[in-house]
């Protein structure tokens, strides 16, 4: 970020900074934008998977349906590995994770599947996965669960185009939420209970248009929380937040920790 800062958005982070001393159960919501910042394309940009393959090929349906359709997933599944494998968390991952350091951070929702937050240092049971990781590889019957990077080597060593769950026999998915796949229950209801008790949300690199993920701002705002979105272009959560902050989470986010810490940590 410019080290010279016009006086609204100087004030914003001000304010955010206020805001964060005062919260008790603030709650961070991240979108696909704070994964980009490191490296990982948007699903749905140019560039992302959905512009070279067409998801309707991915449907949980069809994918349980249909071999040639795991098979075809499954390549993909290896061809992603160095982009997955490159990826690290960025300063706003870092940034979160220092909210949580300093005692400030209840939970982080998340929509990204990569697992980023919990390799900057937050604790897993504070980041509520809503579309699953790419982590790990799961049973679809016994529910087995295996690292990602395992079942990747066992795809190389035994030249598998569609592999079994060596427990039961059954089909296996990576553990993210597919098209037409049921969102995992436990989960969207941990992120209810956490947004309706947020008297601070801080949502970041999300336009907030996927759904349920996209209701959580809303429930914290109707809750009596102040809500707070850092994001480079326009959301559907703009006309109810407290604060609009146009521009990339790892920059905006580090700027306002400082000043957080200089005024109120020392």
């Amino acid at each position: 970020m410019a080290e010279s800062l016009d006086t609204n958005l100087e004030a914003a982070l001000e304010l955010v900074a206020r805001w964060i001393n005062e919260s008790q159960r603030m709650v961070v919501f991240t979108g696909a934008g704070v994964s980009t910042e490191s490296g990982i394309p948007d699903f749905r940009s140019p560039g992302g998977v959905w512009s070279k393959y067409d998801p309707s090929e991915f449907t949980f349906d069809k994918f349980v349906s249909n071999p040639e359709v795991r098979k075809k997933r499954w390549r993909l599944f290896l061809e992603e590995e160095a982009m997955w494998t490159a990826a690290r968390p960025n300063p706003a991952h870092l940034a979160v994770a220092e909210l949580q350091r300093l005692g400030k951070l209840r939970a982080v929702i998340t929509q990204n599947i990569d697992g980023l937050h919990q390799e900057a240092g937050l604790p897993d049971e504070l980041v509520i996965e809503l579309h699953g990781t790419n982590r790990f590889v799961a049973c679809l019957s016994c529910s087995a669960r295996w690292p990602s990077a395992e079942v990747r080597e066992r795809l190389r060593r035994e030249r598998i185009e569609d592999p079994p769950c060596p427990e039961c026999g059954g089909i296996i998915k990576t553990a993210t939420v597919s098209f037409g796949q049921q969102m995992p229950e436990k989960e969207v209801r941990e992120s209810e209970r956490l947004s309706r008790e947020a008297d601070l949300m801080l949502v970041m690199g999300s336009t907030l248009v996927v759904h349920p993920a996209a209701i959580m701002p809303m429930i914290a705002k109707e809750a009596g929380g102040r809500v707070v979105i850092i994001n480079l272009s326009e959301t559907a959560g703009d006309r109810y937040a407290e604060i609009v902050i146009r521009g990339k989470a790892g920059e905006v986010l580090p700027e306002v920790v400082k000043r957080f810490r200089k005024k109120f940590m020392t």
